[in-house]
């Protein structure tokens, strides 16, 4: 099969359209919204494996949710003055709105702000989004009724995903533009307004027909609640965290293959040295590291606090080897502390005004601003450059003999054939991909214009902008984790024939990551074989398409991902 034809057949998670129930193991599952605080896994899975969503049922949340209605409808009778429901939006505050244009307001808040540009989001990032608005409207704050609320669980559990645009949020007053679409999708407002209906695209009023439903005519306030808010930034958010821990836990692997291929030690994980640092994250990933290398052939045994000497050789590792937990550490608290920041933003309210209706009193605030998710996801993407510049040094010791205790200079496999130049242009592939990740690692919250809407939000988040370029990094990233894992598999391979004369990496492997090599070998159709390593010749197989295989299982959550679940659950404990 070429290139091309592979590619068409792989389509990354993201991008797969929603058909149901996909993923088996959900069929029986349920999240329940209302109630509980969702978690981050909670959300991925219905956003990608059609995990079912059943409202609360509680009594009391239920009543608040139409208690906060009923001012609203109390408000606009007596023309009392609230944002966005008995006046105009943003710089246009004072103009007044009578009582019987308040629900024309809403319905052209939608029209208005239907401007998105751009390719189309990722139906994950739409279904997660539509999960955390009823989750933020089921407090019963923000004036909606629960009837609306029902129809984003009817879509969701019957596969229907508004299209939304990737720019048209500031992330100031939340993302107006992306939420405008699903709303105008949920209310069946127009034709244009369109969805995809368990992978075939139609208009929404289409789409409701087929729902068994009508169209809604939006009630004052709802409008303004359904899209001042930032769930769409956050929902993306969430994937992106989500993604990053599973590459966070394939690093830990790669790093633990690097360094049996390079027959370095493990002493420099040994607890004692930590304990008298204790960072958690470098605590974990110095406790990993030993863990995953325990019982390996392709290390040198050090734990004991005695050295094995080697003439010529360098008595200790090198850096990038010997200070990984110090390195890795922060990367690990980071991503630690943004999952929690984005977790709170999930069960949050971000609409404006928010109602108390046991004191039957509003107020105006901006619960809005998708700050703590710009300035997360930035973080989040300058780690993953992080992540990839230290894999990046580790390949470059891996391909040079100098450096890498006597492997073949580029890993190359069958010496013997003169014009075999093995992963010299692996590791090009891998260089023009590096540094993209590093130059994503540059920040955007602070980079925002101050004029936008009559200087009515005159500071903004750029939120939704970030999360977007985050899930382009994790993207990227899980190529450039490819590319990291066929060098890992490639220097266990020549690093099992240095020291035992055949090329069979599971007889010396540690038992911590036998299972991600073989997970490797299975994913590119390469058995293991005591006759060759995983690369022999090079034109016996085309490293692109391993690439591509590779990075598609990885964002399937495939067979590679399933051999650092150990490593993936640990982390989430942290």
């Amino acid at each position: 099969m070429n290139t091309l034809s592979l590619q068409q057949n792989i389509t990354r998670s993201w991008q797969v359209p929603f058909t149901g129930n996909s993923n088996s193991d959900n069929l029986n599952s349920i999240v329940t919204v209302g109630d509980r605080n969702l978690t981050i896994d909670e959300v991925v899975n219905v956003a990608r494996h059609g995990t079912q969503v059943r409202l609360t049922d509680n009594v009391d949340i239920l009543k608040g949710v139409q208690a906060s209605c009923d001012y609203i409808d109390r408000a606009v009778e007596t023309g009392q003055p609230i944002y966005g429901v008995t006046s105009g939006f943003g710089g246009m505050a004072h103009v007044v709105i009578s009582r019987e244009q308040a629900a024309e307001l809403q319905t052209n808040l939608i029209w208005f702000l239907k401007s998105g540009a751009g390719a189309r989001l990722p139906l994950a990032d739409v279904r997660a989004a539509m999960l955390l608005r009823a989750n933020s409207h089921l407090y019963g704050a923000s004036g909606i009724r629960l009837e609306l609320i029902q129809r984003i669980e009817t879509f969701l559990n019957a596969g229907v995903t508004p299209y939304v645009y990737e720019f048209g949020s500031i992330g100031a007053s939340g993302d107006l533009v992306p939420l405008s679409y699903i709303t105008g999708a949920l209310i069946g407002l127009d034709p244009s307004f369109t969805v995809d209906f368990d992978g075939r695209e139609m208009d929404a009023p289409t789409a409701l027909c087929r729902l068994g439903l009508q169209p809604l005519q939006l009630q004052p306030k709802e409008g303004l609640a359904m899209m001042n808010g930032t769930s769409v930034m956050t929902a993306i958010a969430g994937n992106c965290v989500y993604d990053a821990r599973v590459l966070l836990a394939l690093a830990m692997g790669v790093h633990a293959l690097a360094i049996q291929g390079l027959y370095g030690t493990n002493q420099s994980f040994h607890p004692f040295i930590h304990k008298h640092k204790p960072h958690p994250g470098q605590l974990w990933a110095a406790d990993q590291m030993f863990s995953l290398l325990k019982g390996s052939y392709l290390v040198r045994e050090e734990s004991d606090g005695k050295h094995e000497y080697r003439g010529q050789e360098l008595i200790q590792d090198r850096y990038s080897l010997r200070c990984l937990p110090q390195y890795m550490g922060p990367i690990v608290d980071g991503i630690s502390e943004i999952a929690e920041q984005i977790e709170l933003e999930m069960n949050s309210v971000t609409d404006n005004p928010l109602i108390d209706a046991n004191k039957q009193a509003s107020y105006h605030g901006g619960n809005f601003l998708g700050q703590y998710v710009g300035v997360t996801m930035d973080r989040l993407r300058y780690y993953i450059g992080l992540l990839a510049k230290h894999i990046d040094v580790q390949i470059a010791l891996l391909v040079s003999p100098e450096f890498s205790n006597g492997l073949p200079p580029s890993l190359v496999g069958n010496l013997e054939r003169k014009v075999n130049m093995g992963l010299k242009g692996l590791q090009i592939s891998g260089n023009s991909i590096m540094p993209l990740l590093t130059f994503y690692g540059n920040s955007l919250a602070d980079r925002f214009p101050t004029h936008a809407e009559q200087f009515n939000q005159n500071i903004n988040s750029q939120g939704y902008v970030s999360a977007n370029l985050t899930r382009r990094s994790v993207d990227i990233f899980q190529y450039y984790m490819a590319i990291a894992l066929m060098f890992g598999v490639q220097a266990a391979d020549l690093r099992t024939y240095k020291m035992t004369g055949h090329y069979d990496a599971r007889t010396c492997l540690s038992t911590g990551t036998l299972e991600l090599y073989a997970a490797v070998r299975q994913v590119v159709g390469h058995q293991p074989t005591s006759l060759r390593p995983y690369i022999w010749n090079d034109n016996e197989q085309s490293l692109d398409e391993h690439i591509a295989l590779i990075s598609a299982d990885i964002a399937a959550g495939g067979l590679i991902v399933q051999a650092v679940s150990d490593i993936l659950s640990s982390l989430k404990s942290i």
